[in-house]
């Protein structure tokens, strides 16, 4: 089997067949409360709510998201569900006016791969194309609609999760191979440097900051999928365990809104369908909360925060022969 498709099986067949054994069967989380390391917890009284918005322009799932100056930039993936068509398209979302503009495209085609923004530059990174995992750094200028090629990352890989804090990119697992590995860019030298590894090897997981901590979400192994949460303090260079999500997913993707990180979508229910599964992280307690779920069921989607308002875009699910081009925002309360 090539190296491509052995990551469209793990995110694809591994999803929508019985090898996601380890997905959790809970089809209502807000009626299910969750034993974790904080203790029982109750179901939430202030769930949020979900509302439609316009469209992206290009349907696609396994794609990348960042947000600079309010705009939200959805960069690579694919179009088709087989992911024989690899994207380097770039979409640009303008909140206030609800509206896509298309941006200048990627100098790679990728999909599986994760992006952050440092300084007012998006950088994408790693991914997976025809040629195989890839190591490739690219950054886009929004100023100047251009992008421009940096030092590879030392790691190629794919379904790696990146956040960034104090200036400094961090790019933890994925897979070729399923990656521990946490690897450190800064954009003001062009070099990568190596921290320790995450204490769970894996690919697929989800990736969000809180007050100059890394929090690593989910995500799939061999052996099954996980609800496991890790956190980074890259002062101490140094991991510790955090209460687990209540939903075993990968494919997911997070988002921090209000303090508290946002666990959306995924893969798998019981019944090997995309999840739309809305579950809130607090680090100061320690503790998860279900949210109303997301109206759109799916995974390998992206999703950024702008103007106070979760954005859900893009993403997948076994009911439909192609991936979406939705676009819905979530509204805390």
């Amino acid at each position: 089997m090539s190296r491509r498709l052995s990551i469209v099986c793990m995110m694809i067949v591994f999803a929508f067949t019985s090898a996601a054994a380890g997905c959790s069967s809970i089809s209502n989380p807000i009626l299910a409360p969750h034993s974790g390391a904080a203790g029982l917890q109750k179901a939430p009284q202030s769930l949020g709510s979900w509302t439609t918005k316009a469209p992206m322009p290009t349907a696609r799932f396994e794609h990348a998201a960042g947000v600079v100056n309010g705009i939200l930039y959805a960069v690579g993936g694919c179009d088709l569900y087989t992911c024989s068509n690899v994207l380097n398209t770039v979409d640009a979302y303008d909140a206030a006016t609800d509206t896509w503009t298309t941006k200048s495209p990627m100098p790679t085609a990728r999909y599986a791969l994760a992006a952050g923004v440092v300084n007012g530059v998006l950088y994408a990174v790693g991914g997976l194309n025809n040629n195989g995992y890839l190591n490739t750094v690219e950054a886009y200028d929004p100023a100047t609609d251009s992008w421009t090629t940096k030092t590879s990352m030392p790691s190629a890989r794919a379904t790696l999760g990146v956040g960034v804090i104090n200036g400094i990119l961090y790019a933890v697992g994925g897979d070729n191979g399923f990656f521990g590995t946490n690897e450190a860019y800064d954009p003001a030298t062009d070099r990568w440097t190596i921290k320790a590894p995450m204490p769970t090897k894996r690919a697929a997981l989800a990736v969000g900051v809180i007050d100059g901590i890394l929090y690593a979400v989910g995500g799939t192994t061999p052996n099954g999928n996980l609800h496991t949460l890790e956190a980074y303090d890259p002062v101490t260079d140094s991991w510790s365990s955090r209460a687990n999500m209540p939903t075993k997913r990968f494919g997911l993707s997070v988002s921090v809104l209000g303090g508290k990180l946002y666990a959306i979508g995924g893969c798998c229910k019981s019944n090997n369908r995309a999840l739309h599964t809305v579950e809130a992280y607090n680090p100061v307690t320690n503790t998860w909360t279900a949210k109303t779920p997301m109206p759109t069921a799916r995974f390998g989607l992206a999703t950024r925060v702008v103007g106070g308002l979760l954005y859900a875009v893009g993403g997948a699910d076994s009911t439909s022969p192609n991936p979406f081009n939705t676009n819905e925002a979530f509204t805390k309360r």
